[in-house]
């Protein structure tokens, strides 16, 4: 690769193709007007020579930086111990690469990154942002929202701060919970118990409500003793697990709101010599593999499609789908679209995927 003193300009690659510079700009640039006998001629002395373009000059042409930061509201231990994330940004890193985006990862320790993250958003160093992992009460919406960039955020908006709509990508929570519940019960589980996810996030609220949906339903309806507060890690799902035991030794099925805390209530259950799925049924919900398939039984779970989520939420933020916000503002004051859309208390615009119960030897 050419080093920093040898490193080809445009002028050499102009030359080379036998064209002017402001040719050669255009096409590096993705510009019009160029007709594609000329653009093949800078294509290919762009590949002899090696040519790389100066991004902080392109930049100032194109006004775009070709990077999205992806902003989980996580610390990294969790972050980088949880599949769901590997998954998440796995999908997003597919759909920015086969467009030619850079991924910039911004994580939160505590409060005092969401300032950071917010000031470098707002610093004009990305085109967009991808925010997930968001909770109630996370002042990260109001931030990035003054930062003025374009945002997908991953999971169902769940906070009220005036902010006005917001574009998303979510899974079904509360109809696959209600699928993993029916299953459940449709195998004679009467006394079936749910092992929330931490109750501060949406998915955890609706996976909560799917649940309750169904046991509604049943003879007698919902038990409250039933329903133990967990955090979607396995430490929280055995924690939580040992709790139900002590309320309800009784239990014959669990519905865990997460893979991963359905693995922390098996781990109990065998240390007890309860038998699964005789003695109680175990589903979960995410079926992250080979989490799901190589667990002891093998997990019944309901499938959410985590990768697609992610490239989703990137080619929505790619495509444009994402305003920026400041402008979201004035056209809702304006009315400039002269639609619900446009209104700051409008809901959100989300796309919600569909979700599908695999059932293996855990229930």
């Amino acid at each position: 690769m050419p080093d920093a003193v040898s490193r080809p300009t445009l002028e050499a690659v102009a030359a080379r193709a036998g064209v002017s510079r402001a040719t050669v700009s255009r096409v590096v640039n993705g510009g019009s007007g160029v007709r594609e006998p000329l653009a093949e001629r800078v294509r290919r002395a762009v590949e002899e020579l090696g040519y790389v373009p100066n991004q902080a000059a392109r930049s100032l042409v194109t006004k775009r930086h070709d990077a999205v930061a992806v902003v989980i509201a996580e610390p990294e231990t969790r972050v980088f111990t949880d599949p769901f994330f590997a998954l998440q940004l796995r999908g997003i890193s597919k759909e920015l690469t086969a467009h030619d985006n850079q991924l910039v990862l911004l994580l939160t320790e505590g409060r005092d990154d969401h300032t950071r993250v917010a000031r470098y958003l707002a610093g004009g160093h990305v085109d967009g942002a991808l925010v997930f992992s968001l909770h109630l009460d996370d002042p990260l919406p109001r931030l990035i929202h003054d930062a003025g960039v374009p945002t997908v955020f991953g999971g169902r908006p769940g906070w009220r701060d005036g902010t006005g709509p917001a574009v998303y990508v979510d899974c079904d929570n509360r109809g696959g919970a209600r699928t993993a519940v029916r299953h459940l019960a449709a195998l004679g589980r009467t006394r079936i118990a749910h092992l929330t996810g931490a109750l501060d996030q949406t998915s955890a609220v609706d996976r909560l409500d799917g649940y309750r949906d169904v046991m509604a339903e049943t003879p007698g309806g919902a038990d409250p003793a039933l329903v133990v507060e967990s955090d979607f890690t396995p430490a929280g799902g055995e924690g939580a697990m040992r709790e139900l035991l002590a309320r309800r030794p009784d239990v014959d099925a669990v519905f865990a709101a997460n893979d991963l805390s359905a693995l922390g209530a098996l781990r109990v259950l065998r240390e007890r010599g309860l038998r699964v799925p005789q003695d109680v049924a175990v589903v979960g919900f995410d079926d992250m593999l080979p989490l799901a398939e190589q667990s002891d039984p093998p997990l019944t779970t309901v499938r959410q499609d985590i990768e697609r989520m992610g490239r989703l939420m990137a080619r929505l933020l790619l495509d444009g789908a994402a305003t920026r916000p400041a402008a979201r503002g004035a056209a809702a004051r304006a009315g400039a679209d002269g639609g619900d859309g446009g209104r700051p208390d409008a809901p959100p615009s989300g796309v919600i995927l569909p979700t599908t119960l695999i059932r293996r030897a855990s229930a």
